[in-house]
Parts: structure tokens; C-alpha cells; sequence
């Protein structure tokens, strides 16, 4: 049965066609809660959909950064686990990804069945997700032991993604790596995955402007999520930037609507 953030997702996407997620990956050296949550506030505000809290390498402060959070945020709070540490009874919902290009089970099914238990008994809402690693993938193809996609055989992701939709996962994520060159994962391989699966495709990675934000959109991205770019300017601009990228999103979004 659906839970309330899944009915969330799926309610703004039927309305606005596209939506925008802000991740925030916890540090107690350079992203401590006090900054995370001044981070998400301003993202909220700027007019993105829900935070994402976790990362790859996240640091032992999920439970302090996501009560920060809480606080001062409306919009869903949503776990983007790199492992089992990545779980905290504070927010709202879970990402219960599977990193199917992986090239070790554990990070396919063995992590995911160590978390379960603790998942259930936090009562958050788990949203199966697909997560598919692109090069040049970055931290997340490292720490995932993954075999990323060459970017020119979008094919290749899309069997893994017409797999997972008949698994049952809801999402499918297709991530060039925090911080990756290049304007994210090319537009041919959104366009050919999202023409392949009926279920939402998620980007992320690499995607710094309006003009990047609007290519994944137009070629199928349901769901974009900055991070790298959240960090580097949201502080410093006051969300500004932020903001301009987001009605960028919503006015491609809105095409699908129309």
C-alpha cells in the first residue's frame, strides 16, 4: 500500500510533470546539521520538492542532521542511504535502493536485508528504487563496487531498468556521480530508459544549470536531484541560483501536463 510520500510523489508529478529533490550529505567536519538544516531550509524556499539526506561516504550524523532538518522543513525528508548506517528513524521515507549494476552482491541485496529489521521497526516508508550507476560515476561507482555504463550504449541501462520495473521497484535512478562533468547523464540515455519503463526515472549528478536541468527533463526525468551544486552556492547566494533552476525545471515539467 502506498504510503503518504509515495502519494506525494506521484500526486506533483500527475500536476507539475517534473520535480525538483535537494540532497544534503551530513559531515561533522564541513556540513554539520546547523549548516544542513540552514541548507534545506533555503532549498525549500527556493522551491524544491523534498531533501534527501545521505551520500556515499556519509559521516555518522544522519539522526542530528535529519531531526535538524525536520525542524524547519514541510517537505518530505527522504533517506538516500550509501549503507546501513544511512537509516535514521526521523525521517519521513526511505529510498530501499538496490545498486543493480553493482559487481558485489551486498550492495544488490546484502545490505538491504541487514537494514530491514531496522527500517520496519522505525515505521519509515520504504520506496524501492532501482539505482543505476552511469560513468563516470565517481565516489558512488567506487564505494558501490559498480560497473558503470559506458555513456554511449544507453540500451544498456535500459534492460536494467526494464528489470527492476518488472521487480516492482517504483523509481529508477540513473546517477553520473556528485559532482560529475558534463552536464549529468546524457540526454539519450534518459530518453531512451524513460521510453522503455513506465515508472518515474530519477537524475542526478553533474547537473549545475538551468540549461542541464531542462535537457534531463525534456528527455524524460521525472525527478532531478542536486547536491554538489546545493553545497557549493545555496550558502553563498541564498538560494538564489537555486531558485531560477527550479522554475526552469517546473516550466519543462509543465509540458508534460499541458
Amino acid at each position: 500500500m502506498a504510503g503518504k510520500v509515495w502519494s506525494y510523489i506521484t500526486s506533483k508529478l500527475k500536476s507539475e510533470g517534473a520535480l525538483h529533490f535537494t540532497l544534503i550529505d551530513p559531515d561533522p567536519f564541513k556540513v554539520t546539521p546547523d549548516v544542513a538544516s540552514e541548507m534545506a531550509s533555503l532549498a525549500e524556499k527556493a522551491g524544491s520538492d523534498a531533501i534527501m539526506i545521505g551520500g556515499s561516504t556519509a559521516f555518522g550524523i544522519i539522526d542530528e542532521a535529519v531531526k535538524a532538518i525536520s525542524d524547519v522543513v514541510e517537505v518530505p525528508t527522504i533517506l538516500f542511504p550509501g549503507g546501513v548506517s544511512g537509516v535514521s528513524k526521523y525521517a519521513d521515507a526511505i529510498f530501499f535502493m538496490s545498486l543493480f549494476n553493482s559487481m558485489n552482491p551486498y550492495h544488490i541485496v546484502g545490505a538491504q536485508a541487514l537494514a530491514a529489521a531496522n527500517i520496519r521497526l522505525s515505521n519509515l516508508e520504504p520506496i524501492p528504487m532501482a539505482y543505476l550507476i552511469v560513468a563516470p560515476g565517481k565516489t558512488a561507482a567506487w564505494v558501490g563496487d559498480a560497473k558503470p555504463f559506458p555513456r554511449d550504449k544507453p540500451k544498456l541501462p535500459a534492460a536494467y531498468a526494464m528489470a527492476a520495473e518488472m521487480f516492482g521497484f517504483r523509481l529508477v535512478y540513473l546517477e553520473a556521480g556528485s559532482g560529475a562533468e558534463g552536464g549529468g547523464v546524457p540526454p539519450e540515455m534518459i530518453s531512451t530508459v524513460s521510453q522503455f519503463i513506465e515508472i518515474p526515472v530519477i537524475t542526478g549528478g553533474g547537473l549545475n544549470d538551468v540549461a542541464s536541468v531542462r535537457r534531463a527533463v525534456g528527455a524524460g526525468a521525472s525527478i532531478v536531484v542536486q547536491g554538489t551544486y546545493v553545497e557549493r552556492h545555496i550558502l553563498n547566494d541564498r538560494g538564489e541560483g537555486l531558485r531560477e533552476i527550479v522554475r526552469g525545471l517546473k516550466e519543462a515539467g509543465a509540458s508534460r501536463v499541458r
